[in-house]
């Protein structure tokens, strides 16, 4: 569920989105901390938010690696 007073995630680049989720990290839990349970629920849409352009960011890297390379398909080496 995407957080409706979000900001637009999509000029940032991937290491500005993932110092940004980080930091929320830290304040949620800081307010976690400090019990405040009205501004966690705002803060935990939020957080999902960032995790939810994380993870389409990193599909579509996936994506094309997969395009561009036809061996890389489907292929898990844990050595």
């Amino acid at each position: 569920m995407w957080h409706p007073l979000a900001p637009d995630l999509t000029p940032l680049s991937n290491d500005e989105l993932m110092t940004k989720y980080n930091e929320l990290n830290v304040r949620w839990q800081q307010a976690h901390r400090a019990g405040a349970v009205s501004v966690l629920s705002q803060m935990s849409l939020l957080l999902e938010t960032y995790k939810q352009e994380l993870n389409k960011r990193h599909t579509k890297m996936l994506e094309e690696a997969s395009s561009r390379n036809p061996l890389f398909k489907n292929i898990i080496d844990i050595k």
